[in-house]
């Protein structure tokens, strides 16, 4: 009891007589035989999602995942590739790749050629299908893009030439369908443990930069800002 008293009366002196310039010191007063507490060192250990995946079924949760938002970015990118296309008045199929027909592509029902530079025909092999092919082309919403009835097997499709007006508005609807592409890539679900979620961010983050890089390019491909 005497020896924990003088114990406590040094220390209280020491802080007492110590500067003011000096900053407080403290030390722990144990019983004998007990050791002193140190942290851990987290010196080997890598900041945030620096942390290896090493779960077999996280690994390939996340290998799956990384191969559904790859599709995504690609969906886009071929999307921008094909209306950069048309904003350049480049008359090709490809101008109707993305529509769909029943669930199917255009070029699976209909033949899609070209007509003097500057023209698409769309011809059914049957006169049932005229109909749906021609509504699936409307639901595109392609810009400038109008299907016109040639007979009863054939659609004929003038592309016009590009103005300035139809850069803008092919780069608005390119902005449009970012949203798209970006809610593509973050569907999903994700209840893991911490370094298993950053990992999916960096993830997430990654392509989500490729799919506004994309974007960009198509801009600056079109002379546009």
């Amino acid at each position: 009891m005497v020896s924990n008293f003088s114990q406590n009366e040094s220390l209280c002196r020491c802080l007492l007589l110590r500067p003011l310039s000096s900053p407080p010191f403290f030390t722990s007063i144990r019983g004998a035989g007990q050791g002193r507490n140190y942290a851990k060192s987290t010196s080997s250990l890598k900041p945030g999602s620096g942390q290896p995946l090493t779960n077999p079924a996280d690994i390939a949760e996340h290998e799956k995942r990384e191969e559904k938002v790859k599709a995504s970015v690609e969906w886009f990118r071929k999307d921008c590739v094909d209306a950069s296309a048309r904003a350049f008045g480049r008359v090709t199929p490809a101008l109707v790749a993305n529509v769909r027909v029943n669930e199917q592509r255009l070029e699976e029902v209909p033949t899609v050629g070209v007509r003097d530079g500057s023209m698409l025909v769309v011809t059914v092999f049957d006169e049932e299908n005229l109909k749906h092919v021609e509504a699936a082309i409307y639901d595109g919403k392609i810009p400038s893009i109008t299907p016109q009835r040639q007979d009863t097997r054939t659609l004929r499709i003038p592309v016009p030439k590009p103005t300035l007006d139809a850069k803008s508005t092919v780069v608005s609807a390119a902005g449009k369908k970012v949203k798209d592409a970006r809610a593509n890539v973050k569907k999903g679900k994700y209840e893991k443990r911490s370094i298993e979620l950053e990992v999916s961010q960096d993830l997430l983050d990654k392509h989500i930069a490729e799919i506004d890089e994309v974007l960009v390019n198509m801009k600056k491909t079109l002379g546009l800002r």
